[in-house]
């Protein structure tokens, strides 16, 4: 999918779905979650290394539009890129699409913090560089 740089596969599984059959509106931020890992794991050596300097990256914001179903067993791709990257704050949105047929986007906030004191403090100059890279390439 254009303009997103990485892009995570997950099956759905019985479990995440709901009475109805159909992939339960909460996977889909576990989903996000999968993609978005992996995303800092492909352009910014992964989530530990933020950790490892004392920084953790807080969920402010979640959001999902859902266009769609997904049910047992689809194979689906979370498409990933992450935007707005500045101060202490940064975005990831996502596309969510089986067999190129889009079938949810979305995005969260986060904001980055002392991991000892959850004060505010700036997003690495590093991470922000990795993230600028990642989404110009693509």
């Amino acid at each position: 999918m254009d303009g997103f740089p990485y892009a995570a596969q997950v099956q759905v599984r019985f479990a995440e779905t709901d009475a109805q059959g159909i992939a339960h509106h909460a996977g889909y931020l576990v989903w996000f979650e999968v993609a978005r890992v992996g995303f800092l794991e492909a352009f910014a050596g992964g989530y530990q290394r933020l950790r490892e300097q004392g920084i953790e990256s807080l969920v402010l914001e979640a959001n999902a539009r859902y266009l769609r179903p997904a049910v047992f067993d689809d194979r689906l791709l979370v498409h990933t890129r992450c935007v707005d990257a500045r101060g202490a704050r940064f975005t990831f949105e996502y596309a969510v699409e089986r067999d190129g047929e889009l079938l949810v986007e979305g995005y969260t906030k986060h904001g980055t913090v002392d991991a000892a004191t959850l004060r505010p403090t700036r997003t690495p100059s590093w991470l922000i560089e990795s993230i600028s890279q990642a989404t110009s390439s693509s």
